[in-house]
């Protein structure tokens, strides 16, 4: 008969580590690897020879390490989850396989990229839908800059917040923001790149950089915006100029990327940017 007087209660007994390894679906050797990183450990290790026991209510926890970490999920992230509140994992949980989903659809659009490039471009029309439209004179508060691609995401976001902000006092913004790109930007080449925010005004304002954008026809693609990320955003250019040749178009003006949505609040498949060239 088992003596009451020595029971504990329950979640409170030991278990040891094979059996612990057992019920968690975790190996031994992941749960030492955890147990070094502070993200496991056990109730108890004998200083004598170095045994060690869980608490069965810490089944739990290592059961979850377990599935987190199917999901490839790094060991810093899985210690962040297991430690946050349980209110609040799901949240974690969801907010890492976004950035997930993210890399992977930047990656499918790469592997498209090096497709068509490692084959002299076969299949590069294939993968966009060229469309034409008519574009109104507008008029556009502007900031260009000499910078190379490492620099250039930065440099559009804080631009075009500066300008949106001053279009406030010039009639507010009218159009979407787009980028021209007067020049090649890579790792090597520095552009010049202009951002350009249409303001709603007849003429261009005193005291404050701004043109006349022409009124024009451009041939453009539509991109999500995980195919907005650099190099494969390269193919979407190549697609349009190529379309613009071999129909019997000519490029009239500097290409640009035509941003229509809140890229940061987007996800990876969601439509953002247009990538345009004015043609004649």
């Amino acid at each position: 008969m088992e003596d009451v007087g020595v029971a504990r209660l329950p979640g409170t007994r030991l278990l040891g580590i094979g059996e612990f390894s057992r019920r968690s679906r975790l190996s031994v050797k992941a749960l030492r690897l955890y147990e070094r990183q502070g993200l496991l450990r056990p109730a108890e290790v004998d200083t004598g020879n170095g045994y060690r026991r869980y608490r069965e209510d810490q089944l739990a926890a290592a059961r979850l390490v377990a599935l987190l970490r199917r999901l490839d999920m790094p060991l810093a992230v899985v210690a962040r989850i297991v430690a946050a509140p349980e209110d609040v994992r799901a949240d974690l949980v969801g907010g890492y396989w976004a950035e997930v989903e993210h890399r992977m659809a930047v990656r499918r659009g790469l592997a498209a990229h090096l497709r068509v490039m490692l084959s002299g471009g076969k299949g590069l029309l294939d993968m966009y839908e060229v469309k034409q439209r008519e574009v109104p004179d507008q008029v556009v508060l502007t900031e260009q800059r000499h910078l190379l691609q490492p620099a250039l995401v930065d440099w559009i976001d804080s631009s075009t917040g500066r300008l949106v902000k001053a279009a406030q006092d010039h009639g507010g913004v009218s159009g979407a923001v787009f980028v021209v790109y007067h020049g090649e930007v890579n790792e090597d080449s520095d552009g010049p790149v202009e951002a350009c925010v249409p303001i709603d005004a007849a003429e261009p304002p005193d005291g404050v950089a701004a043109r006349l954008e022409a009124a024009h026809r451009e041939a453009y693609v539509r991109l999500t915006k995980a195919q907005v990320a650099f190099p494969q955003i390269l193919s979407a250019y190549d697609a349009v100029a190529t379309w613009i040749k071999e129909n019997g178009h000519a490029i009239h003006d500097a290409p640009r990327e035509v941003y229509f949505a809140d890229f940061d609040a987007a996800g990876p498949d969601d439509e953002v940017c247009d990538v345009a060239f004015p043609m004649r």
